[in-house]
């Protein structure tokens, strides 16, 4: 990962949004280096529709991440995309969409991963920057945590606990990012919910997009998905994949150790916004491919942050 890539064709997919309800198109094309991620929303022409996959963008992590900007022009539900973005190892790219909220298709990452294989990557000219943690950043909320720490690469560990209900109990899972390994261990991991739960935020114009086809639904002690799990821990993997989306959200790839316990999107959002309000705590490195000496050190500067080459 060396040096930036982007995709080489462009690809299109449409679904329903797992809480609007409402069809939408989804249409992944190239972009130049030093662009990132960026939505554009196509029912929004010009800047107005332009909106950065960045945490600081995010305006709301309740039932997911939603980022907007400035003109109140927002997209939800971007966390499972974003995980197969950044696990893909995609560091430019145009994400267009017609309505306001990224397709559920089966409630992983999987269909996106599919569709950025089929698109191919391109190897770009440009050296990649990367984000370096220093320094160990927490957060907490009650008995709920999350942290990053120095780091080679990006790992995760995260546990849940839900001990009011035995299908899920407590889990635990941790694995070293990279494509094959998401591919593997996470990218099937669908969304889960509660059947009260759900009925309660359908009922209050919520979920209404949700269905067995596209999340996990538990009540009680019995999954009502006829063909069960995926995985036996699929629900610490689902929320390990959020980890990775909301993660991917930092503006470059990761160089830290994610740990966490029962964090969710809101968590893991006020992390970002703590690391990156601590100057000591992280520095922006730009890789280059292996020379037979090693690099010259010296300072530059990437969208604002210092970094080192």
């Amino acid at each position: 990962m060396s040096l930036q890539k982007t995709i080489k064709n462009r690809m299109v997919c449409q679904g329903v949004g797992v809480h609007s309800g409402i069809l939408s198109k989804v249409t992944l094309l190239p972009a130049p280096e030093g662009t990132g991620i960026v939505f554009r929303r196509t029912d929004h022409p010009g800047v107005a529709g332009v909106i950065p996959a960045r945490f600081d963008k995010v305006t709301d992590t309740k039932l997911g991440t939603t980022i907007g900007n400035v003109y109140g022009v927002k997209v939800h539900t971007v966390e499972h995309l974003m995980a197969a973005v950044s696990a893909c190892g995609v560091s430019n790219l145009f994400i267009e969409i017609d309505g306001a909220e990224v397709p559920i298709m089966d409630g992983s990452a999987a269909p996106f991963v599919f569709l950025l294989e089929c698109a191919g990557l391109v190897v770009q000219s440009a050296p990649q920057h990367v984000i370096r943690v220093r320094e160990t950043v927490r957060v907490d909320d009650g008995d709920k945590y999350a942290e990053l720490r120095p780091g080679v690469g990006f790992s995760a560990e995260l546990e849940i606990a839900f001990e009011n209900c035995p299908v899920i109990d407590r889990q635990f899972y941790s694995f070293d990012l990279d494509a094959p390994s998401f591919k593997a261990e996470l990218a099937r991991a669908r969304t889960f919910g509660f059947r009260h739960e759900v009925e309660h935020l359908q009922a209050n114009g919520h979920a209404l997009g949700g269905s067995l086809a596209n999340s996990i639904v538990v009540d009680g002690d019995r999954i009502l998905n006829e063909e069960g799990l995926r995985y036996g821990d699929e629900f610490v993997r689902h929320k390990l994949l959020d980890v990775v989306g909301d993660m991917a959200l930092a503006g470059a790839p990761l160089f830290a150790q994610f740990r966490g316990f029962k964090t969710g999107h809101a968590l893991n959002n006020r992390l970002l916004r703590e690391l990156f309000a601590r100057k000591s705590a992280y520095e922006v490195v730009t890789l280059h491919a292996r020379r037979t000496a090693p690099p010259v050190e010296r300072p530059i500067y990437v969208g604002g942050l210092a970094a080192a080459e």
